[in-house]
């Protein structure tokens, strides 16, 4: 969602608009708060809040980029009440992938500030259909792939390399995609695997990787900056992702447009996205068996790996900026704002 929002409010303001980003996790002020638990939360939700009043001046129109669970209660919430108050058209962008769970134990206290909303948008037909359930009108805006950076390779990779983009927290379940490389590697002893991002199991996941004799084939890079990543797809065979929760992955996305098959699981709004034997090879999750067939599949297939590829090129090209802005300003227009003629200034991000 980070990088969602850095991009639009990018391309937003080249096309004119004078665009000011809220930051919810901005360093900590004095240093030293940040190793006080209690006093850090304070700090932070008192810094945004103040910030986020700071910003609204003036401000024409509020894009809030949405979660689930305590950044719902914490850093939207305060924004669509703010600028409701002020008499601010707000657009809510709600991204969060496990929105059903979250509603449903929270839809008491969720309800009034969606509300409150000028217009809600949500990037799947997944999500549209949660809202729907829930008494409230959403539209989808999709998200957006730079498809200038992200493009294909022009030498396919000579050996197996799997890559894994996507943050090391259970969610992920990125501990399936150790389990299933381990079988692909007693089938290709060349084949290696890179795992991008951090999280509280990258230590986990490690001890993993050694206990399945594995460890000097896979790579745990860390965090790597967004402009990095185009010429890290590149380099990769196949895109695994094996979440048990999710929405509307930019991972996948990537991998499509920078021409890399897809192997992942089904769950939440993934099969809107890409679909089984199309644009991807999609599996139950949870069953590094299954994902280490369907990984398989494609590395032994390059017929199979062509026709996903191809497929995946095509598809991406509704993600472009051209496509979804026309979307998006459809909706700001429909709220009261019309960008259409640039020189609009005013909308303000909150993140």
């Amino acid at each position: 969602m980070a990088n969602q929002t850095r991009q639009l409010a990018q391309l937003l303001s080249a096309d004119g608009c004078a665009v000011t980003t809220v930051q919810v996790n901005p360093p900590y002020r004095p240093a030293w708060v940040a190793r006080i638990r209690g006093i850090r939360a304070l700090f932070r939700l008192t810094s945004y809040v103040w910030r986020l009043r700071s910003a609204l001046r003036g401000a024409e129109l509020v894009h809030v980029m949405a979660n689930s669970g305590w950044a719902w209660h914490l850093f939207a919430a305060p924004a669509i009440w703010i600028a409701s108050r002020r008499k601010i058209p707000v657009v809510v962008n709600y991204r969060g992938g496990d929105a059903d769970a979250f509603f449903a134990r929270s839809f008491a206290r969720v309800r009034p500030m969606l509300a409150r909303a000028s217009a809600i948008i949500v990037p799947s037909a997944f999500l549209l259909a949660v809202f729907e359930k829930y008494g409230f009108r959403a539209g989808i805006v999709p998200n957006i792939v730079n498809l200038e950076a992200f493009r294909p390779a022009e030498v396919t990779p000579a050996t197996p390399h799997l890559i894994v983009t996507r943050h090391l927290e259970p969610i992920y379940d990125i501990a399936s995609a150790l389990r299933a490389f381990a079988i692909v590697v007693d089938q290709h002893a060349d084949a290696r695997l890179t795992v991008v991002g951090s999280g509280p199991d990258r230590e986990k996941l490690e001890q993993l990787a050694g206990e399945l004799g594995i460890a000097t084939r896979v790579e745990f890079t860390g965090p790597l900056e967004n402009s990095k990543l185009p010429a890290l797809y590149r380099t990769a065979s196949l895109a695994v992702n094996t979440s048990l929760v999710d929405n509307f992955p930019i991972s996948l996305l990537e991998a499509m447009a920078s021409g890399v098959p897809i192997v992942s699981t089904n769950v939440g709004g993934i099969p809107h996205l890409v679909q089984h034997e199309v644009t991807a090879l999609l599996v139950p999750p949870s069953q590094p068996a299954a994902l280490a067939h369907a990984v398989l599949r494609v590395l032994d297939d390059p017929v199979l790996a062509s026709r996903l590829r191809s497929a995946g090129l095509k598809e991406v090209q509704g993600y472009a900026w051209p496509h979804v802005r026309t979307k998006l300003f459809g909706v700001y227009a429909r709220v009261g704002m019309n960008l259409t003629g640039a020189d609009k200034t005013g909308a303000a991000t909150a993140q």
